[in-house]
């Protein structure tokens, strides 16, 4: 059998079509049609007013925070398990991330957690829908409304997800979206910031090219930088936008897949919490010891069935390390894996897998 892959894009629909319209005008760069209708499309599918792309899902985080003015001396609370762009682009606007603990079962941060480590420097609050699984938002929207801080959403991970009938990316201060080739919709590499506050809007729009003046020619108002999205990134974006209702249709086909067959073993598929809709980007197994997490990878990995750890928590990184304990992320990073989860899975590949994971629980010592 071939071998399975964790993720691949799927690159259907208008795709060549929108691609070969911007090779035969001639604007692959910046500039170009695509760009604002991708922007256009993409804000109508989330809900809100307006959106601006940008190059990669890690430059959306840093220009929020610098459209926000998050900087020197402020500092910024993130949970720690996350994909580590979550705090780096804290780190290089010159303020301080502040690391929190996570929740068992729905693997995203503890807003209890996020409530007590509020200081007189606290500016904002970075929360991460992981995996595709959104936060508790109405405890973080309050919190932050409380205390007068900023709320950013790193939704790279949760397009299609949905809190209470709500769309994630449109609660906070600012959000900001990943394109890259294993999200559920891809521009290769690519991402969008949303936020609230127009002049917020107009400040990314700014600081994402070059910082340049609306009224004079080759005038720059500020330091700023170049993150700006291709047309050609833009196009296959709009087409992976009209395919998105299936995507996010056919991987919950595979989630209840998963969760029906695996169901019984010692581990947990991470399924919703609550009024939600989970986007499953990832398909997640949650094994109750750590100690076989490994082990089951590698037996994957020899079935030709690839899959990926957790992340490690941020706080352990040589960069950022803390001496903190938190005890949640940490058990959760060392218990879990990502089974595949793109939306061409077929059944039999699904039933490959799971028979393959079944396999080994039913023979597996250590």
């Amino acid at each position: 059998m071939s071998r399975i892959p964790v993720y691949e894009p799927q690159l259907g629909g208008n795709v060549s079509t929108y691609v070969n319209e911007c090779l035969t005008s001639g604007w692959i760069s910046s500039r170009g049609q695509f760009i604002a209708r991708f922007e256009d499309a993409f804000a109508g599918y989330v809900g809100c007013e307006s959106a601006t792309t940008v190059a990669n899902g890690t430059v959306a985080i840093h220009l929020a925070l610098e459209a926000l003015g998050i900087g020197p001396g402020d500092e910024v609370i993130v949970p720690s398990f996350t994909y580590i762009a979550s705090v780096n682009t804290i780190i290089q606007t010159g303020a301080t991330p502040v690391f929190v603990d996570s929740i068992d079962q729905t693997l995203q941060v503890d807003p209890s957690l996020v409530e007590s480590a509020i200081t007189d420097r606290t500016k904002a609050v970075l929360i991460v829908h992981l995996y595709g699984h959104p936060c508790d938002m109405d405890r973080l929207t309050e919190i932050c409304r409380k205390q007068k801080l900023f709320l950013i959403e790193d939704c790279a991970e949760a397009f299609g997800s949905m809190w209470n009938g709500k769309h994630v990316g449109t609660f906070g201060d600012a959000a900001t979206f990943s394109f890259f080739g294993n999200k559920t919709i891809t521009t290769g590499e690519g991402g969008i910031v949303l936020a609230r506050d127009a002049a917020v809007m107009d400040r990314c729009r700014s600081l994402k090219s070059q910082g340049v003046s609306k009224t004079r020619e080759y005038w720059h108002d500020m330091l700023a930088y170049n993150y700006r999205m291709t047309n050609i990134q833009a196009a296959i974006g709009l087409a992976q936008l009209e395919l998105a209702d299936g995507f996010l249709r056919r991987k919950a086909e595979v989630a209840a897949f998963y969760a029906e067959e695996l169901a019984g073993l010692p581990a947990r598929m991470h399924g919703p919490v609550g009024n939600v809709t989970h986007s499953y980007w990832m398909c997640s197994l949650i094994l109750d010891d750590a100690n076989k997490r490994d082990h089951l990878r590698r037996f994957l990995h020899e079935q030709d069935i690839e899959t990926r750890p957790f992340f490690p928590m941020a706080h352990k990184m040589p960069h950022c390390r803390t001496s903190q304990v938190l005890p949640i992320g940490e058990s959760l990073s060392e218990r879990g894996l990502n089974l595949p989860s793109f939306p061409a899975l077929t059944d039999a590949q699904l039933a490959q897998i799971c028979s393959s994971v079944r396999s080994f629980f039913l023979n597996f010592e250590g």
